[in-house]
């Protein structure tokens, strides 16, 4: 994916954002959810099919639970590059290093300051369970796939 500043217009992959419309531009990591009510879903819906069934489905269900529980647990918080526009849509890009993404942070920001500043910056996409995508919310945007 590119990330590139011509013309007064941030481009992430497809997506035109002109450079005077930005309200915030952060590089953070993202804490992935821990879904503990989930997990206390799951405990109440063991504890329905305990008083139904026999054990061995419920010690099935409960190591498929623990299982799901330990893998949220150890998951890694993801470096993502927010930049947020003046109408409230929201572009993430992600790459394995939140240095990376602060200084096309720092570039951005000096592209605003700075009308006559250009500059590409080519990042891997990182392919998630949804495929290579970055992630577009605001209005009736429901995120865009590359």
């Amino acid at each position: 994916m590119e990330v590139s500043v011509k013309r007064r217009m941030l481009w992430i992959g497809a997506a035109a954002l002109p450079l005077n419309n930005l309200t915030r531009v952060e590089a953070i990591k993202l804490r992935p959810e821990r879904h503990l009510v989930g997990f206390l879903m799951g405990l109440a819906l063991v504890a329905a099919v305990y008083s139904v069934t026999d054990w061995t489905l419920v010690l099935v269900l409960l190591l498929v639970l623990a299982g799901f529980f330990v893998a949220a647990l150890i998951k890694p918080e993801r470096p993502a590059l927010v930049v947020e526009t003046a109408g409230g849509s929201l572009v993430l890009v992600t790459l394995p290093s939140v240095d990376e993404l602060r200084s096309i942070a720092g570039r951005i920001v000096h592209a605003i300051d700075h009308p006559e500043a250009e500059f590409t910056a080519y990042v891997n996409q990182l392919n998630n369970y949804n495929g290579p995508v970055f992630n577009q919310s605001g209005g009736q945007n429901t995120g865009i796939r590359l």
